[in-house]
């Protein structure tokens, strides 16, 4: 299995915990996959849920983060500092079964490389990072580690009785590894607890290509979600998590009275529990804002739903929106950031830290707000609400500054860059 640096890479591996969706990490693969293929490489799947090409993917249960089993394993993992017995022999089944299907699909498909996407970084799921860990070690595959979040990035999981577990996969230390991360203050944190060197490779969007206009299909949509003439539409193109700050986003519509500003929340996803998703209604009730939430509606793609009305794809909710709302506390790059750009739509951002340091200094025209919405960042929202036309000259100028720090011509050098590590190109 092992490969030498004279080896000819073609054929590349995506492994993941899901490839479905709209959730970030699928949004990035999806882009990865766009450039390798452009350049001649043939890409594969491995994952725990997916909707991609079927021929070309193993889907495997247990590899999914939201599994039953994953999910009671993770939930003794984290909040004690003692595991079992009992426990540890679970987690080393599962880590058994998932290296024998790791060792199938590398076999079955001939994969040249694999590019594990968040599955060495944060430990949703442990058996899975432990499987490709052990895979890794065993074989000296190349491997591109593309991180997104690590784990000492969440609160949630610094109280465990995993550490031996975190220290060995989350992420491992194998000299066939390349490790990408997607911010500055990732590249120092890995060097300073870890030990190990990366590139970073910033979240990107194609905008050598124009984004999709208002057409008739979309035209319709304002109006299926009960959006009146005169009304204002702010977007909130996340999923329902604590770090997303959605409270600023009420407080914002609530605040724009004389707007009749809604609030549209794109992604019914909560990968954290509901509790968060309950304090945003009740929040939303208090504060007199209409919050919309239409899974059934809103989709990844357009198409018909059961009862045979028209269902929405995220794109559609950029082109109906007014203004687009973005206040998270923390981020590990922004692709909801970057979509605005390219719809070319004003958008409000909290400063968080990676913003601070790798998208600021690029001087972008945003509204600004630092923790919490003030008179002026009110008044500058509804400014632009009031003048389209000023919002629209301001988009055009961020329009082409994102084309050129966070463009496909960009992604596709920095991988060229990595796969030199291994010989190639």
């Amino acid at each position: 299995m092992y490969l030498t640096k004279s080896s000819v890479i073609r054929r590349i591996g995506f492994v993941s915990t899901r490839f479905k969706g709209n959730d970030g990490v699928s949004l990035e693969t999806i882009k990865w996959r766009q450039v390798l293929e452009r350049i001649d490489y043939e890409c594969f799947y491995f994952s725990g849920l997916s909707d991609w090409e079927p021929k070309k993917s193993m889907v495997v249960d247990e590899a999914f983060f939201a599994h039953p089993k994953i999910e009671e394993i993770q939930s003794r993992c984290f909040g004690n500092t003692v595991r079992d017995e009992k426990l540890s022999g679970e987690i080393q089944a599962v880590r058994f079964k998932l290296k024998t299907a790791l060792y199938d699909f590398v076999g079955q498909f001939k994969i040249d490389l694999i590019i594990t996407e968040n599955a060495l970084t944060i430990p949703m799921n442990i058996p899975l990072g432990l499987a490709l860990t052990e895979l890794i070690a065993e074989t000296g595959i190349p491997v591109i580690a593309h991180h997104h979040d690590f784990a000492w990035e969440r609160q949630r999981f610094s109280v465990n009785c995993v550490a031996d577990y975190l220290s060995m996969s989350f992420p491992p230390r194998l000299h066939t590894i390349n490790h990408v991360v997607i911010n500055s203050e990732a590249r120092q944190q890995l060097s300073y607890r870890c030990g190990l060197s990366s590139i970073i490779i910033p979240n990107v969007l194609d905008f050598d290509t124009a984004p999709p206009v208002m057409d008739d299909y979309a035209r319709t949509m304002r109006k299926d979600l009960g959006v009146g003439d005169g009304e204002a539409l702010l977007l909130q193109p996340t999923r329902i998590v604590a770090r997303k700050g959605i409270e600023h986003a009420i407080e914002l519509a609530s605040r724009l009275k004389d707007k009749k500003a809604k609030l549209l929340i794109s992604h019914q996803e909560r990968d954290e529990g509901s509790d968060y998703y309950q304090r945003t209604m009740d929040y939303a009730a208090l504060m007199g804002v209409e919050v919309i939430i239409c899974p059934d509606i809103i989709g990844a793609e357009r198409g018909t739903t059961e009862a045979g009305q028209k269902k929405y794809s995220l794109n559609d909710c950029y082109l109906n929106a007014d203004f687009v709302t973005y206040p998270s506390s923390y981020e590990g790059f922004g692709n909801a950031f970057l979509e605005a750009l390219w719809f070319k739509k004003p958008v409000l951002v909290n400063r968080y830290s990676i913003f601070q340091q790798d998208i600021e200094p690029l001087d972008f025209d945003v509204v600004i707000m630092e923790n919490y919405v003030t008179n002026d960042t009110v008044d500058t929202v509804r400014s632009l609400l009031e003048c389209p036309q000023a919002g629209e000259v301001l988009a055009e100028r961020n329009f082409e500054l994102a084309r050129k720090f966070f463009s496909y011509s960009l992604l596709e050098q920095r991988l060229r860059q990595v796969l030199m590590n291994f010989g190639q190109l």
